[in-house]
């Protein structure tokens, strides 16, 4: 049976699971593992590559899964790559590789590695259908993953957590769940039509960008306060002046072009907490 819906051949078939991958939204989880392992101070390029090949294993299941729901069980789309087949392979490959980084985290680091790890597999699978139509999980489900990669990336490298990668955990929670808030008003006529409970279906597309601009607000100001009580490095404060200009000029767009917008920023964000991060002095890390 084939595996790929519009061409056969195993050219088609490679390029079918290649169009699973979404740089856009598997940028972040990677990025947040190799963030999280800079934290650590001392990285084991070993350990930093099976948590990011870990990461991406999940983001991919996330994608497989989401096509997979929304168009060959809820037809909201007008097309997909993959077959049902098609789908359910990728599903157990990705699925495969996932556990054997965990297995090797297992004998590499410890248990509780894995258990930092295990969640961000457990929320991909679930988010469609389960976990896509409540509006807390619709909206934290995705930040929740990038910030247990974060925290994850760290452990495997200091097997410990300290104050510092908590907070920048807490931090990027808030900023995403922020962004997804508007994300997901781009959905918002057709997520009403068919009763999928966003948080711009809940509350109305007005108040949720008072929520979404609210929680982003609230991660820039956690960033200064732990600037000022040198959790975080002080140059910390350039990225949320950074993001900060990028949410103004957003927030006078509309929910796609703000989408593109401020998850841009989000690149922007983090990489001038990796500036800050990998050239200010680490004496501010204990």
């Amino acid at each position: 049976m084939a595996l790929a819906r519009n061409e056969t051949g195993a050219g088609a078939t490679a390029r079918a699971f290649w169009s699973q991958i979404h740089p856009v939204f598997m940028t972040p989880p990677l990025a947040a593992s190799l963030f999280g392992a800079i934290l650590a101070r001392s990285v084991e390029p070993t350990l930093a590559i099976v948590h990011v090949v870990a990461m991406f294993a999940a983001v991919y299941t996330a994608h497989v899964k989401d096509g997979y729901v929304d168009f060959h069980v809820r037809g909201e789309d007008d097309a997909h790559p993959l077959t049902e087949r098609g789908c359910h392979v990728g599903l157990a490959l990705s699925t495969a590789v996932f556990a054997l980084c965990c297995l090797l985290l297992l004998v590499f680091v410890n248990w509780v590695a894995v258990a930092l790890t295990l969640p961000t597999w457990v929320i991909a699978y679930h988010h469609a259908p389960q976990l896509d139509m409540h509006p807390v999980t619709a909206t934290v489900g995705y930040p929740l993953g990038i910030a247990l990669s974060l925290l994850g990336g760290f452990y495997v490298q200091a097997e410990t957590i300290a104050a510092v990668p908590l907070g920048f955990a807490l931090v990027f929670l808030l900023l995403l769940s922020g962004i997804k808030v508007i994300d997901d008003a781009q959905d918002y006529a057709y997520d009403r039509s068919i009763e999928k409970r966003t948080v711009a279906v809940t509350v109305g597309p007005h108040r949720a960008y008072a929520v979404a601009y609210g929680l982003m607000v609230t991660a820039l100001l956690v960033v200064v306060g732990f600037a000022v009580a040198r959790v975080f490095p002080p140059t910390a404060v350039f990225a949320a002046l950074a993001f900060g200009a990028v949410a103004l000029v957003a927030r006078r767009a509309g929910p796609d072009i703000a989408t593109m917008l401020l998850i841009r920023g989000s690149y922007v964000f983090l990489a001038v907490l990796v500036f800050a991060v990998w050239f200010e002095p680490l004496a501010w890390i204990g």
